[in-house]
């Protein structure tokens, strides 16, 4: 119940999970007592919920400042005292997203139990709930990001390179294994399978890949999950440990590598 209600929180805080003329965080016309710094935050958040929600409902390539601000029930000039344009002020809305997103899931991870397939399980969870919680952000971080340019897929592979923090616990592989190589592989797969369903339309539905995923994740460390397993039956799944031959033959996963940035 706790996790529940963090993850529909930090929903709510994530670009696009408002929206961007809430009469609560209005700012009425005239002069204000308000601190600046307050109206300028307030300003900056709303348009990335606008934003977020205008390039999820439109495409990237389709949404302009205009469309932007009137989503977010701020001026151009007040867009422009933000942000130099349309890049920019995306850049900026997907870092703030991820970085919220990712600092929940890092110190989830940091404080939670070293049982590592079970974090494993938690953690994949959390991260298809929120993600399903706020649609509009999954559909622009993941999907119209593509669109972008350069930048957006440093950013990116920014974001997917701190992934590889999860695996800190994991067990070790046989020698012949670069563990470097399975772990981006298992990363830039599980991405592929949320953008995915990303893409056709169906982020509301992203929990509904938990087993498939967590399988996808531990099977390679020699821990598989068996599908439809729920949360609690976890570790005991998780027993049933796949064993790897101590050298190379055709009953042994193999695994495509990764295109990286």
């Amino acid at each position: 119940m706790v996790a529940a209600r963090a993850e529909k929180e930090l929903a709510i805080q994530l670009p696009g999970g408002r929206d961007g003329r809430d009469p609560e965080r209005a700012i009425k016309r005239g002069p204000s007592r308000l601190p600046r710094e307050f109206i300028l935050a307030t300003q900056r958040d709303r348009l990335y919920d606008g934003l977020v929600r205008t390039v999820a409902a439109h495409g990237y390539a389709n949404a302009t400042v205009t469309e932007i601000c009137r989503a977010a029930g701020v001026t151009r000039p007040a867009f422009y005292e933000h942000f130099d344009g349309k890049e920019a002020a995306f850049l900026a809305a997907y870092t703030r997203g991820t970085d919220l997103l990712l600092g929940v899931l890092e110190r989830e991870y940091r404080e939670g139990s070293h049982d590592w397939h079970s974090a494993v399980w938690r953690h994949l969870e959390s991260l298809l709930e929120i993600l399903a919680g706020t649609p509009a952000f999954a559909e622009a971080a993941i999907v119209e990001i593509e669109m972008v340019g350069a930048d957006a897929r440093r950013k990116r592979a920014e974001l997917l390179n701190r992934f590889r923090g999860f695996f800190s616990g994991a067990p070790e592989l046989p020698k012949q294994v670069d563990r470097g190589t399975v772990i981006d592989t298992v990363i830039g797969g599980v991405y592929a399978a949320i953008y995915q369903r990303i893409a056709i339309g169906r982020a509301t539905d992203l929990p509904d890949l938990l087993p498939s995923l967590a399988y996808y994740v531990l099977t390679p460390f020699g821990l598989a999950v068996p599908p439809g397993a729920r949360v609690g039956a976890v570790g005991a799944a998780a027993s049933k440990s796949v064993h790897y031959p101590s050298t190379p033959s055709s009953s042994m996963p193999l695994f495509l590598t990764a295109d990286q940035e």
